[in-house]
């Protein structure tokens, strides 16, 4: 509610209200009432009696008439001070452009606390601070101060100003697309990503949402937010702060943890957004999204006046994972009445010189292409727009009339066209018609086929829709008592760190393969169950001190006789009283060797922005090194586990290679999925690591195991 009367607000109070034109307390007054804003407008200053015709009030809480939100452009050192007086008038919301909070360190922090404290006690909700401002293109409330922003069904949420200006001004120039609303979101002290998200779903001026992200406050409510809201709404979103100089400037700059981005990626296409690295192509995409519908299929044709681009576009598409059907002999038939003999009718289509002399020819092949049942969707490249200006001025009125009819085909067919034309920029009518029929055009052939890329993936989401998870953890769901007990043993021992053996039991209550490993407190103990085991073993030191075995020369392995056995247990003993003689030493596990198998490592960690996620990849000794690991948040489904398997770049080595047999995939999906109900059975869990886990040609075994929780 608080939300939408702050993006929806009927008054506006601008403290520090200023008659010098350099001061945003000028430039906001002075823009809404250029752009004609509907609602009342108050200025604040008590230094002034009038500014701009208004009357100025000393204080917010002065005004005689309701006020829905201050903006407020006064230093960081007078806001809690105003937030104050804004309680005293019943205002809703502030808009809080000042910097030096959170993002400044451990003194902005407690600033930004006291700031929380008043707002909350007084049920104010806060955009920013640290924000460029917000704009509501319908109600022409303009707090930002940008000049002619084009109105549209677009709505934008950056945590940068300087973004929101670049992909405003590529707006204006190169689309008739444009906005609903812009919010600032600035340092997400107080109203987060998700609470926007919520309200633009629900908001009918709205198509796609596009956002600039740095930081989150609070990725799982996100997330959560954005699986209901891309079902019936595409957001776009370019997330800074992948490298490590990115993260530390995301960080200095809205003061929010940039968490790593394997994470955020795999989070995000998981809950339905469409994901950019680039900033160039983040409005192109969203242009797209909100213009045409997206690609059933996932099948794309390509229809080109030249061989070089179509060849291009093709590699483009097929690294974005989009398929190129072939045309039905019917088809085919078609085009090749129409177009010369040397024409390529098949897919991409190449017209070979067809459309020279008579452009409208490419409606002509776009409307047969387009009838064809394996095709989703349409990327013509080339020339087209240009034929006006390369070959002869009569042919602009055929381009026309060809963009005339293929607008149309749009949406007579219900599939989508995008456009690349090499003439773009000299800006032809037949172009600007095509944009008027939400054709998108682009002059980059790289930005064409990623939109093109856009609109198959969001199609391919939205049929695999019931696939998905919804992101919310139900926490204690499958929790053991034993396993209750295990962990409330620690906690009495004063513990973080499981030890492996008790690991190990927790993972066995909830149905996972783990080793037959028993403790042995002395060399007898170690030979007499390794005689029973009767096969080779592995001893491994237990101390809750040790946490990493190997570091210690704590390991020993493929033992078979009672000599090895005995000389094992007490090397390791006296290796790890050397490595640390204050360790509180257990024992030894005693471990039947493994059967043969590929190494994988699985692991949970509490991220800073989205909470439990899970990784698994190959491992053995060079994971770390390599790096070839998928993530996914928790809980995943068994498609998530599938894919999540799918992505490691090494999988062909799960699939059998160089004469090796295939391993259980299907046993290694189990046990994802395993591991992701046990994080939900216990919340106290901060991070497992389950390395090795052997997988087999049949089933899969952990080798170790490696559970931290939480602090007290």
């Amino acid at each position: 509610m608080y939300v939408e009367k702050i993006l929806n607000a009927e008054s506006v109070a601008v403290v520090g209200a200023s008659r010098n034109e350099t001061k945003r307390g000028y430039q906001a007054i002075k823009t809404l009432l250029d752009e004609k804003y509907e609602g009342a407008i108050y200025p604040v200053n008590p230094k002034e009696k009038k500014i701009m015709g208004f009357t100025c009030y000393k204080k917010v809480s002065e005004i005689p008439e309701p006020v829905d939100i201050a903006l407020i452009t006064t230093p960081a050192s007078t806001i809690t001070r105003v937030l104050e007086d804004c309680a005293a008038k019943g205002v809703f919301g502030a808009v809080i452009i000042a910097g030096g909070f959170g993002e400044i360190g451990h003194e902005g922090k407690k600033r930004a606390d006291e700031m929380i404290e008043v707002a909350n006690r007084n049920n104010i909700r806060i955009i920013g601070p640290n924000t460029s401002g917000m704009m509501n293109m319908n109600q022409n409330m303009n707090l930002v101060g940008i000049r002619d922003v084009p109105k549209g069904d677009i709505a934008l949420l950056s945590q940068s100003g300087n973004m929101a200006l670049t992909l405003i001004t590529e707006a204006k120039i190169k689309s008739l697309k444009g906005f609903s609303y812009y919010v600032g979101v600035g340092n997400e002290s107080d109203i987060k990503f998700h609470e926007y998200l919520e309200f633009f779903h629900k908001d009918p001026n709205t198509k796609t949402i596009l956002m600039y992200v740095e930081g989150m406050r609070d990725g799982r409510k996100f997330l959560q937010q954005a699986y209901k809201t891309t079902k019936d709404k595409p957001i776009v979103l370019l997330k800074s702060g992948r490298s490590l100089t990115g993260k530390k400037a995301a960080g200095s700059h809205t003061g929010a943890l940039a968490g790593m981005s394997e994470v955020a990626r795999s989070a995000f296409e998981r809950a339905g957004i469409i994901v950019t690295e680039s900033s160039d192509s983040l409005f192109p995409i969203a242009e797209t999204l909100s213009s045409l519908p997206p690609i059933k299929n996932n099948n794309v044709a390509i229809l080109a006046d030249g061989g070089g681009h179509a060849t291009i576009a093709a590699d483009l598409l097929s690294d974005l994972g989009v398929n190129f059907p072939e045309l039905t002999e019917k088809t085919q038939e078609k085009l090749k009445k129409i177009l010369p003999f040397s024409a390529t009718v098949n897919n991409p289509v190449d017209v070979a010189g067809g459309t020279d002399a008579d452009p409208t020819v490419f409606a002509d092949c776009a409307d047969i292409i387009l009838k064809d049942p394996n095709v989703g969707g349409l990327l013509i490249v080339g020339l087209f727009g240009g034929y006006g200006i390369r070959f002869a001025e009569s042919l602009s009125l055929m381009e026309e009339d060809a963009a005339h009819r293929m607008g149309k085909l749009v949406r007579k067919r219900k599939k989508p066209i995008v456009l690349h034309s090499l003439f773009s920029s000299e800006k032809p009518h037949s172009l600007h018609l095509l944009r008027y029929y939400n054709i998108p055009v682009y002059d980059s052939l790289d930005i064409a086929s990623k939109c093109m890329g856009a609109l198959a993936q969001y199609g391919n989401y939205l049929k695999s829709y019931h696939a998905k998870t919804n992101f919310v953890l139900n926490w204690g769901a499958k929790t053991k008592d034993k396993g209750k007990k295990i962990i409330e043993n620690v906690r009495k021992e004063g513990r973080c760190a499981l030890l492996e053996n008790e690991a190990k039991c927790l993972l066995k209550l909830h149905g996972m393969p783990v080793s037959k490993d028993k403790l042995a407190t002395t060399a007898d103990q170690a030979v007499k169950i390794a005689e029973k085991l009767n096969q080779p073993v592995a001893l491994k030191i237990v101390s809750p001190d040790i946490l990493h075995k190997s570091d210690a020369k704590g390991v020993k392995l493929n033992l078979s006789t009672e000599e090895q056995i005995r000389e094992a247990y007490d090397t390791i003993i006296e290796n790890a009283r050397i490595y640390d003689p204050e360790a509180d030493i257990r024992g030894v596990i005693v471990s039947p060797m493994a059967e043969e198998g590929v190494e994988v490592i699985i692991g949970t960690k509490i991220d800073d922005q989205f909470g439990p996620v899970i990784m698994c990849g190959l491992g053995g000794i060079l994971v770390e090194i390599i790096k070839d690991v998928s993530f996914r948040v928790l809980p995943i489904s068994p498609t998530s586990a599938k894919k999540m398997i799918e992505d490691i770049k090494s999988v062909p080595v799960l699939n059998g290679v160089r004469g090796n047999p295939a391993r259980d995939k299907k046993a290694l999906k189990r046990l994802l999925i395993m591991c992701s109900d046990l994080i939900e059975s216990y919340p106290e869990i901060e991070e497992m690591d389950l390395n090795p886990v052997l997988v087999h040609e049949k089933g899969v075994s952990i080798v170790d195991a490696r559970i931290i929780l939480k602090p007290e």
